[in-house]
């Protein structure tokens, strides 16, 4: 797509316009954000959970050093591995980012496929109860010693909503979710649903890409293997010298399975394997997050990502026209 065709951004009323690209992993949103940032004077606010995270640049897709001197892109590599970061911290950082990039008198591209990020960034976050040092131990140390999985399975007896939509490995978010349920006797969900501090001044198109199962798969796949081929093994390596085991880039997908072989208990095939079947579930569960929305415009890839830039071009003329 040229990169000088495109429209600055004008307010509608007191709202500016911004677009979210939206999709599971490997469906192509990154290049289909860039692509529309390029040509309508964009820039990108990543929405990704281990992008913000320095030195996992691999096993996370983050864009490279050279597109994101082509175009300005924000909320990455904001957090060491070892540190936290919550939908809160993303709602805070995405909505100055949005306010920066507007000021400069350019459009938004929201782009990244963390589901519930997107929702706390346009739609805010439920006030729900705060957190309890002593029952996050406490269930840390039942990951600790019996697996995520365990806790995983008690989240889904009384919230099965939201256990739907993690993955039984994801400790971190299972722990969060079992918390508030403990805390307040009321599930996630459950306040999820109540009113919300939602993000004044702007207006939305919201773009989904969606391949055939099987085709999707296939590229999901396929980028594993890329993965490996560009030296994801090497950036694991690394991350194990300088970060604890207990750090969030090790639950990650990818970096788990590696550090399994790393550490010798597996081998380098079923790391890839193992990446791979797990990539497909996260895929998944991203997709029946996003068929939730029913704001998304879904963009059909079986004619290939050509004809998808082509007929986001033309809607986003129309949304900025």
């Amino acid at each position: 797509m040229p990169e000088d065709g495109g429209q600055k951004p004008v307010a509608g009323g007191s709202e500016y316009p911004a677009i979210a690209v939206v999709g599971p992993t490997a469906s192509g949103k990154t290049l289909l954000g860039e692509a529309l940032a390029g040509r309508f004077h964009g820039e990108i606010v990543a929405c990704d959970a281990l992008q913000v995270y320095r030195h996992m640049d691999i096993g996370t897709a983050k864009p490279s050093a050279r597109d994101r001197e082509r175009i300005p892109h924000h909320v990455l590599d904001l957090r060491e591995p070892g540190e936290d970061f919550s939908a809160g911290d993303y709602q805070r950082f995405g909505r100055d980012a949005l306010r920066a990039v507007v000021a400069s008198g350019h459009t938004p591209f929201v782009v990244g496929g963390t589901g519930f990020y997107l929702r706390a960034l346009i739609d805010g976050l439920f006030v729900g109860p705060g957190r309890s040092d002593v029952l996050r131990t406490r269930m840390r140390r039942i990951v600790a010693g019996r697996g995520a999985a365990r806790l995983y399975h008690a989240l889904a007896r009384v919230d099965p909503q939201i256990a739907a939509r993690l993955a039984p490995t994801d400790a971190e978010r299972i722990i969060r979710a079992y918390e508030i349920y403990l805390l307040s006797g009321r599930t996630m969900s459950w306040w999820q649903s109540q009113p919300r501090d939602r993000l004044q001044g702007f207006r939305w198109l919201k773009l989904g890409i969606r391949w055939a199962r099987p085709e999707l798969y296939a590229r999901i796949d396929r980028r594993v293997e890329e993965m490996f081929a560009q030296g994801f093994i090497e950036e694991v390596r690394e991350l194990m010298c300088r970060f604890p085991r207990s750090c969030h880039a090790f639950g990650a997908i990818g970096y788990r399975q590696i550090m399994a072989y790393l550490e010798e208990r597996s081998s380098l095939q079923q790391a890839i394997e193992d990446t791979q079947r797990e990539s497909r579930r996260y895929a998944k569960r991203q997709l029946t997050w996003f068929q939730s929305d029913p704001g998304i415009h879904w963009l059909d890839a079986t004619t290939g990502l050509d004809a998808v830039l082509h007929l986001a071009a033309e809607m986003v003329s129309r949304f900025l026209a």
